[in-house]
């Protein structure tokens, strides 16, 4: 059973010959890779990884027409995007560098996720995140048309992905703080939650999963996410009051997490010993579930790297056993 199988089973709640492995390792730790095991993907390598999450989107919209926009009027409001062009059809985009890691990774028989920008996080990047929660009460009906028109940029990038030959749409849009939603649960249904199940109604059509990051305590609207049949979470997140009781009792027949290693808490956090006992709880915890063994996001670079080898020898062990 190769990496792709292996987590394709996971996902569907079908048996699996050990539990999947991976971690989003590489970005902040290159130079410490470097010096250690030569290349980040030879870490990877080594401890086989089972995933892989493959970045290479084109950018969604006009920037020189955000800056006009942000000249002219001191902010770029909902409504005046609404009477432009904003969007560029990822049709124009060069896919290049996304299908040579799509191709190295396959190489290696990886599950593959490619990362497309979501619905509040997108909109972040250009009105800026606060505006953006105030612009969701103050311009409720045209931000439903935006977010509408990035679910049809997002449902063509992902056709393209999906013709390349990738295993799922990895939608990002964090929603959550460390105790709640960042806004209102009935605003998330009326803005976001529509959108969603398209764009997941448009990949289930074509055979390929959906995946959501979303950092913080979105536990809120779990069931919404069950509802409109999202395939895999990252992270559930525990440190922002996240129960892996609550997955196992309410959403372990209904989606699989992807996650597990918290590097808020553990991962480059905690003396050796107790990141290894946090491991060992975990595993006892989630092993055999439809889990597949990640960290809750990218590890920083003040862990170290005795430290994450540490781990990971011992995630190897348990995945195993």
């Amino acid at each position: 059973m190769n990496g792709t199988e292996r987590v394709r089973n996971t996902i569907l709640g079908l048996p699996t010959d050990r539990q999947p492995i991976y971690g989003w390792v590489a970005w902040n730790l290159r130079e410490q890779f470097a010096a250690t095991w030569g290349s980040a993907e030879a870490f990877e390598d080594h401890y086989e990884f089972d995933a892989a999450h493959i970045f290479g989107h084109p950018c969604p919209y006009d920037k020189a027409l955000v800056e006009r926009l942000l000249r002219e009027n001191g902010e770029v409001a909902p409504d005046l995007l609404l009477e432009e062009e904003f969007f560029i059809s990822p049709k124009k985009g060069d896919y290049t560098a996304l299908r040579k890691s799509f191709d190295y990774h396959k190489s290696k028989g990886r599950f593959c996720y490619v990362q497309t920008p979501g619905f509040f996080e997108f909109f972040n990047g250009v009105f800026g995140i606060q505006n953006q929660l105030m612009y969701l009460l103050m311009y409720t009906e045209e931000i439903a048309e935006l977010y509408r028109r990035q679910a049809d940029w997002i449902i063509e990038f992902a056709d393209i992905c999906i013709d390349m030959g990738l295993d799922c749409i990895h939608l990002s849009d964090d929603w959550g703080t460390q105790r709640d939603l960042m806004f209102h649960p009935d605003l998330w249904r009326e803005l976001i939650k529509p959108n969603l199940k398209r764009v997941i109604d448009h990949v289930h059509s074509r055979g390929v999963f959906v995946s959501l990051h979303s950092d913080g305590c979105i536990e809120k609207i779990t069931d919404d996410l069950a509802e409109v049949g999202i395939d895999m979470v990252h992270p559930w997140q525990e440190s922002a009051g996240m129960s892996y009781d609550t997955y196992i009792e309410k959403y372990a027949d209904k989606f699989a997490i992807l996650g597990g290693l918290c590097v808020q808490t553990a991962v480059g956090i905690l003396p050796q010993a107790e990141l290894l006992d946090e491991i060992r709880r975990v595993f006892q915890k989630m092993r055999g579930r439809r889990w597949v063994c990640c960290t809750t996001h990218f590890v920083q670079s003040h862990c170290t790297m005795e430290d994450l080898n540490a781990a990971y020898d011992l995630v190897y062990g348990l995945a195993r056993s």
